[in-house]
């Protein structure tokens, strides 16, 4: 029964670590887009939720619908007139430009909101828990997890039975052609990188309600995403899933045998899937 409540509680960790990802795999499946700054964006989100929670007196999850536009917003105009002047096949004038933001972030929120350690308070959810039997599980990993899954599945739905997903499509296989079809391929650039900041959203707010955060603790977000979106497959969101889980339940593992082994553990399940998977559990054809 111990084990099966590592299995378990990983699986829901994974959760997390899907919606760190997911923005990260929409972005680069449409433009190839590697942004280093997206841990911290994460980061950004979840301040941008306590502030204003701190300043409505409101519930993070109210908090996080107010700050969902505006992240839309922000991660629109980023891409609009910073990011769609460096996209090219030369991938290493995005890479400095993000890192640059990466940079320009942590030291921004580091003046503003110090290097102190903050959370969002949700109350009796916090230590709230479902018995299922063999194993219990708490309120809001559960809840994280059926967010991941849920936006995960809206994203596919967005991307494969919508006009805008068809854009997307378009511009990301040949953004020639759809540009003499009638499409702006930077306004719908711009479009993607909004809604992934939606998604930013989401996955900040989860992580301000599960742990502490503080300005530092954005590249290793990234990290974790990275990771998730590279076992899954380049570009996939349903892989981005199963990434994050694998990561998860690694991590959880390697925590059961040695708490010292968390971490590390999530880095050798990621080895080992590049040695038998080099291009991901589900990699989609990239140019």
């Amino acid at each position: 029964m111990i084990w099966l409540d590592v299995l378990v509680q990983g699986i829901l960790l994974g959760g997390l670590y899907a919606l760190f990802a997911a923005g990260l795999s929409l972005v680069f499946g449409i433009m190839r887009l590697v942004n280093l700054a997206h841990g911290d964006l994460i980061v950004f989100a979840a301040f941008a939720i306590l502030l204003i929670t701190a300043t409505l007196g409101l519930n993070p999850f109210l908090a996080a619908l107010i700050a969902a536009p505006l992240m839309f917003a922000a991660g629109w105009a980023l891409q609009r007139f910073v990011l769609n002047r460096v996209l090219g096949k030369d991938i290493l004038p995005p890479l400095l430009v993000t890192f640059g933001l990466s940079v320009a972030l942590q030291n921004g929120m580091l003046e503003v909101f110090s290097a102190d350690s903050q959370r969002l308070s949700v109350g009796a959810l916090e230590s709230a828990s479902i018995d299922l039997g063999p194993v219990t599980v708490g309120t809001l990993p559960l809840l994280t997890f059926a967010s991941a899954v849920a936006a995960i599945f809206l994203l596919n739905r967005i991307f494969y039975s919508t006009a805008l997903g068809r854009a997307f499509r378009a511009v990301s296989d040949d953004p020639t052609t759809a540009s003499l079809m009638g499409l702006n391929p930077k306004s719908v650039f711009a479009i993607a990188t909004g809604l992934a900041m939606v998604i930013v959203t989401v996955a900040a707010l989860y992580l301000g309600m599960r742990s502490n955060f503080d300005p530092s603790i954005g590249p290793a977000r990234l990290l974790y995403a990275f990771q998730a979106v590279i076992i899954g497959g380049l570009g996939s969101l349903w892989g981005t899933l199963a990434g994050g889980a694998i990561i998860g339940v690694a991590q959880t593992f390697g925590a059961q045998i040695n708490p010292e082994w968390q971490i590390l553990a999530g880095h050798i399940a990621f080895l080992i899937v590049l040695l038998i998977r080099p291009r991901g559990l589900f990699p989609r054809a990239v140019d």
